[in-house]
């Protein structure tokens, strides 16, 4: 009976996850989303395309060949940026945040963006971890 129950689990739990992302065609995306990796992500090709429920919130995630994996926010606007280690392009990114990244920090590249629903999370090549407001001023950084 034991085993009965922990099978039932794991499908439940797969069904779930199976769910929670649904992968998409590209042309899925919204055409704001689309834009933005034609003009920032050209260099590369798209892998995978999921629609995604995570934490209740709808959205997309998108996956390049180049490892770098892009969140939009169901409106079709970036949500998430995340270059693992490596740099990730910046045209997008808040002159203000550039600006102080630059200044602070020359010899380091930003691999990952994140906008929260309050703040904005930037991490560099060196593992520092930076806090800013929407806006672009500074909140704290930190090492990881």
């Amino acid at each position: 009976m034991k085993i009965k129950i922990i099978f039932a689990t794991v499908l439940l739990g797969f069904a779930i996850s199976a769910n929670a992302q649904k992968r998409i065609k590209i042309t899925e995306l919204p055409e704001a989303s689309q834009d933005f990796l034609k003009k920032h992500f050209s260099y590369t090709t798209v892998e995978v395309v999921k629609k995604d429920a995570e934490h209740g919130e709808k959205g997309y995630e998108v996956i390049l060949k180049d490892g770098t994996e892009v969140e939009f926010w169901k409106d079709g606007s970036y949500r998430e940026v995340d270059g693992g280690k490596k740099p990730i392009p910046t045209a997008f990114i808040p002159a203000a945040v550039k600006d102080y990244v630059a200044k602070n920090y020359p010899n380091e590249k930003i691999t990952h963006i994140d906008y929260g629903h309050k703040d904005l999370d930037v991490d560099l090549t060196n593992k520092i971890d930076l806090e800013f407001t929407k806006e672009g001023k500074l909140l704290k950084g930190k090492k990881e």
